[in-house]
């Protein structure tokens, strides 16, 4: 495995793979909260149940974890190695015209949503962690009068207008890094032959939607705690 991503070839290839699925789990965290604007009830019990599923919990999730160290630690190595087989920067080189402005400004939309992943787990992660691992209080798993915690406690995050803004920024990065990163993760697999006009075409949807979709669910839950 070492030896597989000290070569050009294998790191694009890992570098492809680890975003095919953080593209993935995004779809599916998108559909999730999603259900938090259509039927908040919907939205508690799906997030009961990922978040009392031993799968989720001790499997699932520290694989996610793992894909986005891995990823961002990968697209920082790439772009290392790049500008050293180049023997200049992009700025040196004309990049402009080889190259769009999202390809050569990638790890910096990479380290914004690095800073909004961190502010997240800040926000959701480590409180559940804290609440149900370290003070062990697992009140919050069990449905009460008012039913599960989960739509509440996502509301309260939204009700500062200093958080949404950083997320409503933080997407539109997201959108920015998909727009480039979308093809060219298939360019590394060698799928695009034939299909790269269709798959440009899937990506710039899904880099709209995705990021819209997220930015939408902030601005409703603000204006309507």
């Amino acid at each position: 495995m070492s030896g597989f991503l000290k070569s050009s070839i294998g790191r694009k290839v890992a570098m492809a793979l680890s975003a095919f699925f953080l593209m993935f789990f995004l779809l599916q965290h998108f559909l999730i909260n999603m259900l938090s604007v259509i039927s908040p009830d919907s939205f508690n019990e799906v997030s009961h149940f990922m978040g009392t599923n031993p799968l989720v919990q001790y499997a699932l999730q520290p694989i996610l974890i793992f894909g986005v160290v891995f990823h961002f630690v990968m697209g920082f190595v790439l772009e290392i190695k790049n500008k050293k087989a180049r023997g200049v920067a992009y700025a040196k080189n004309n990049g402009a015209a080889n190259s769009s402005w999202m390809s050569r400004n990638m790890i910096y939309s990479g380290v914004a949503i690095l800073a909004f992943i961190v502010l997240h787990f800040i926000d959701f992660w480590f409180p559940e962690i804290n609440i149900k691992y370290i003070q062990g209080d697992m009140s919050g798993m069990v449905e009460g009068i008012d039913g599960y915690r989960y739509f509440h406690e996502l509301q309260e995050k939204f009700i500062n207008p200093a958080r949404v803004a950083a997320y409503v920024i933080a997407f539109v990065f997201l959108a920015l890094h998909l727009l480039h990163g979308f093809t060219s993760a298939f360019q590394s697999m060698g799928a695009t032959a034939g299909r790269k006009k269709t798959l440009q075409n899937i990506g710039k949807a899904y880099s709209v939607i995705i990021p819209l979709g997220f930015i939408l669910i902030a601005l409703f839950h603000h204006f309507n705690h």
